[in-house]
């Protein structure tokens, strides 16, 4: 996966300042249909999620130090249009909200740069949890550090 900074020349995001990350189905992200199978997409928003995340300070050597995540409690996608073998993508990922306590909201959109048009949008629900036990918890002071003042979006 390469980030990018490149934007396209026409602003097609649902959302302000985008974190992106740009890919190109391989042939092994194909599936019987001749496009990208639908599983290929979440762990792509999984991808981007920790590349935006590790952009803003927090990796997975913090979340075990802290004994904190962010796990996701539910996902949604809405699967627009198929992608193929060789499309050129931009996938990009926004916190929208938080409660500054247990949960947070990311969304996700994915375009296809030669005509900009929305292939999927996604959408998940995070609740801080401790690693250990895998109960909710409040989130650390770290996690409100960063990931507050990463929520330029109110939607």
């Amino acid at each position: 996966m390469i980030i990018t900074d490149a934007a396209p020349a026409k602003d097609p995001w649902d959302y302000p300042h985008p974190f992106t990350v740009a890919i190109s189905p391989g042939i092994d992200d194909i599936d019987g249909l001749n496009h990208t199978n639908n599983a290929v997409y979440v762990r792509w928003c999984e991808e981007v999620a920790w590349a935006h995340s590790e952009s803003i300070g927090l990796g997975l050597p913090d979340y075990q130090r802290l004994d904190r995540a962010m796990a996701i409690r539910r996902g949604e996608y809405d699967y627009l249009l198929p992608s193929f073998q060789g499309d050129e993508l931009l996938l990009a990922t926004w916190l929208c909200a938080s409660d500054g306590k247990l949960t947070l909201e990311r969304r996700f959109q994915i375009i296809r740069r030669t005509d900009q048009v929305t292939i999927l949008r996604g959408r998940w629900d995070l609740v801080c949890i401790e690693m250990s036990s895998g109960r909710p918890r409040r989130m650390p002071p770290e996690f409100c550090a960063a990931y507050l003042a990463a929520l330029p979006v109110e939607v």
